[in-house]
């Protein structure tokens, strides 16, 4: 039997207000703990995921430390865009489990949180100089005349892109480079990855092949 304690979050108060967002990291919870186990708590916070000031968390870290519980987490998304925040979650020495990540821990979510991280303050910095090159050649900024329906599809589709290459092949990128520093091969890389639950960009499983390229170029 497994004594849970649930934490939950909403990025913006109207969707706490609204419940949107919640309805479904609750669901996931639900079905992930078994009949014999125990909802023994549930705490929810609503700021920004940026926010580390989250003092529903903290009480639930000390709740999980008072009871012997376990921290259950729906998505490993919502917990936090920012490293410290994770790294301290793993510093609390609070067992954890995120319910879209059963397999996750404290080494691969201190990889994901790291990288989630530089890559925020790498789109900041990237907006930034875009904003300040248009300003260089006097475009009127804020006015979404500057900004054609062909060039809003293309930015959207570079978005996307990008958002897939970030949480499939960065992340599994630095799986694949600690765990080959760890003298692991390329055959036991591969099943750590689907066993994980790590997906190609296309959405599919890894092959050894994929693995090595993913390697190769990020070592080359």
């Amino acid at each position: 039997m497994e004594k849970y304690i649930a934490y939950y979050r909403v990025s913006t108060q109207k969707q706490g207000n609204s419940g949107l967002g919640i309805e479904a990291q609750k669901s996931s919870v639900s079905k992930f703990v078994n009949s014999d186990d125990e909802l023994f708590a549930e705490f929810q916070d609503i700021e920004s995921g940026k926010n580390n000031n989250r003092p529903n968390l903290i009480k639930a870290i000390e709740e999980c430390k008072k009871q012997g519980a376990t921290l259950l987490i729906a998505k490993l998304d919502r917990l936090s865009r920012n490293a410290s925040f994770i790294l301290t979650l793993r510093d609390s020495q609070v067992k954890f489990k995120c319910c879209d990540m059963p397999d996750a821990n404290s080494v691969t979510i201190g990889i994901m949180a790291i990288l989630a991280q530089d890559e925020r303050e790498r789109t900041s910095q990237r907006t930034k100089d875009a904003l300040a090159e248009l300003k260089r050649k006097g475009v009127k900024l804020g006015s979404p005349q500057n900004l054609n329906l062909e060039a809003r599809q293309k930015g959207l589709e570079i978005r996307k892109l990008n958002s897939l290459e970030n949480e499939n092949n960065k992340k599994a990128t630095a799986l694949i480079d600690g765990l080959n520093k760890q003298g692991k091969s390329f055959y036991f890389i591969t099943k750590e990855l689907n066993r994980l639950g790590f997906n190609t960009r296309r959405g599919k499983a890894f092959t050894q092949v994929q693995t090595k390229i993913l390697f190769e170029r990020n070592n080359n």
